[in-house]
């Protein structure tokens, strides 16, 4: 029992770093940005709290992490298929 409350609040310390580092890089730059890591953060933070979600059987946690799973993973893919002078401005 005690492994799946760890479990689960590691993934929503993942999960929650991605706004740190969003924060971080938007002060950096002096502009709102999303970097890339954000979205891995996003990723790995959401398959942990799936992967909670479905041992714990909560239906409602299983929808809401794996539709932001899929919407994380595809805005990675909208990232890497951009030409490489508008990654350099997203990274």
């Amino acid at each position: 029992m005690k492994f799946w409350i760890f479990f689960g609040l590691a993934g929503q310390v993942l999960f929650g770093l991605r706004f740190l580092v969003q924060w971080i890089v938007s002060e950096r730059e002096q502009r709102s940005v999303i970097p890339v890591p954000f979205w891995f953060l996003s990723i790995g933070g959401s398959l942990i709290l799936l992967i909670y979600a479905i041992e714990r059987r909560d239906p409602v946690f299983i929808i809401g992490q794996s539709t932001g799973t899929l919407i994380y993973a595809r805005n990675l893919f909208l990232i890497y298929r951009q030409p490489q002078e508008a990654l350099d401005v997203v990274r």
